[in-house]
């Protein structure tokens, strides 16, 4: 009941150290001792840190951690954790009956003297929720907000409090206060986390992209990933110096016609000068809108949705960014000298260049599509059935208004737009809402499975998603040594 009082970082850090079962250490690499100095500042911290250390020379560091590529990564960190809680956990071995051990390490780039970089990091903490257990593990990745350096340490000084603190009090408890405390008293403003991860004996019932869902949803962050195994990825360490080919939508199911979309832009995208199949990161896209039904998201409906894409292999980003321009200008700020491609609806065309969607805008339109198209941004238009006369509608066919004919022909003289010519006729005509509309009404026929993948049907029906279920229970099936099943 604690946080309900709304608790200061110094009372936080108090209330720990007064907790004589909680002992650890504390390791951070570049943006000073700021977390281990609140539990210092706080008194009776003796009762809490056994030790704590900061490498800022890089050959000290290796000396300690082993010679990295990079110091401000992920692998860095858990390189850090593994040490830290090791050397505690064996110098302290004598205590372990009684004490829950931690060790909380960062390693953290804040604003240089020219305020020429990001400031942004890697903060982890190991330890147990019981003596004498296996550890967990929270790892997260921030990005700092503040204007200069004594501001962005001191957030990250709260930061860390926040972390231990939700770790002991909150962590097995509802995941909605785990996160409020997580962020207390920092707003986005200051201090965005784009990347969480739990793992551990004490989170075998966390579903990581349950929580990168409430990243999102909350506004804690704009936008976050995970890989096709659930596994919660930071976007801009993942897409770094990659050509990344964007496809988003509802996916509620992925059809037949998203795969097709998707091998036809791949095509035209492997064409583009620097593009290598070896360099490109494919990523699905789901918005806040497309995944709120009556108001509100469901956490069941995004998993499902979330169980096909990893099925088919694919990353998922969860953004919310309502309009393309955001999303492109977002992505295109990490693929800097790499191609970004952006696979779109033909009727999204018409979305794009209504200019409504930019009076927020200074420079309207114009300034939605500097941001979003000035770079290597480049869109790839896929047809449709006209929903009026029943032919096909075709880029070539689509009509702006005629101040706007300049801008459209602008883009299509300067490669930032084209037609997907390769596609299959015969797939135009499905529709997600319909194929969804058949699997919740258990229909146990070949009527719906016909407009998906296979793996997707097998999915759907093996893990009962969206509501699956067959008129006829099937018979168990008794498996041996010798079956592998395989979606």
């Amino acid at each position: 009941m604690e946080d309900r009082r709304r608790l200061t970082t110094e009372e936080k850090a108090l209330k720990i150290n007064l907790k004589s079962d909680i002992y650890g250490s504390f390791s951070e690499i570049g943006a000073g001792q700021e977390v281990a100095a609140n539990f210092f500042r706080a008194g009776g911290s003796s009762g809490t840190i056994a030790f704590s250390h900061s490498a800022y020379d890089m050959k000290v560091s290796d000396s300690i951690y082993g010679k990295a590529k990079r110091y401000v990564c992920e692998e860095r960190l858990h390189t850090m954790l593994r040490r830290e809680y090791e050397m505690v956990t064996t110098s302290l071995a004598h205590r372990k009956e009684h004490t829950r051990f931690f060790s909380f390490c960062n390693t953290v780039e804040s604003l240089n003297y020219h305020k020429t970089n990001q400031g942004q990091g890697w903060v982890g903490l190991r330890f147990q929720v019981k003596p004498d257990t296996p550890p967990n593990n929270i790892i997260l990745h921030v990005k700092m907000h503040d204007q200069n350096n004594r501001a962005q340490q001191e957030a990250l000084g709260i930061l860390g409090v926040n972390l231990v603190y939700a770790a002991y009090f909150h962590a097995t408890g509802e995941l909605d206060y785990f996160i409020n405390s997580l962020v207390h008293h920092l707003p986005k403003d200051r201090i965005e986390i784009d990347m969480l991860h739990v793992e551990g004996p004490d989170f075998e019932e966390i579903d990581n992209r349950i929580l990168a869902l409430n990243l999102v949803k909350r506004g804690i962050t704009e936008a976050t990933m995970f890989d096709q195994t659930g596994k919660v990825l930071q976007p801009a360490s993942n897409l770094y110096k990659k050509n990344i080919l964007l496809m988003r939508g509802r996916f509620r199911p992925v059809t037949k016609v998203n795969i097709d979309m998707l091998n036809s832009a791949r095509e035209k995208f492997y064409e583009e000068e620097g593009v290598e199949k070896k360099n490109v990161r494919e990523v699905f896209e789901l918005t806040l809108r497309d995944l709120t039904s009556g108001g509100r998201i469901s956490d069941k409906d995004f998993v499902d949705r979330a169980e096909l894409l990893g099925a088919l292999g694919y990353t998922v980003m969860i953004s919310n960014y309502l309009r393309y321009y955001e999303m492109v200008d977002y992505l295109s700020e990490i693929s800097r000298g790499y191609k970004l491609g952006v696979i779109l609806g033909i009727y999204n065309i018409h979305n794009i260049f209504d200019e409504k969607y930019y009076d927020h805008l200074n420079g309207g339109i114009l300034e939605a599509f500097g941001k979003g198209f000035g770079r290597n941004a480049k869109m790839y238009i896929y047809p449709a059935i006209d929903y009026n006369t029943g032919e096909l509608y075709e880029f070539k066919d689509v009509v702006v208004p005629d101040h706007l004919r300049g801008l459209l022909n602008y883009m299509i003289d300067n490669n930032k737009i084209e037609a997907l010519e390769k596609f299959d006729y015969n797939l135009l005509n499905i529709k997600s809402d319909e194929v969804l509309a058949k699997i919740t009404r258990h229909e146990d026929d070949d009527t719906w499975d016909n407009d998906v993948p296979y793996r997707v049907a097998m999915a759907i029906k093996f893990m009962r998603l969206f509501g699956y279920t067959p008129k006829v229970e099937p018979e168990p099936i008794k498996l041996s040594k010798e079956i592998n099943f395989k979606l």
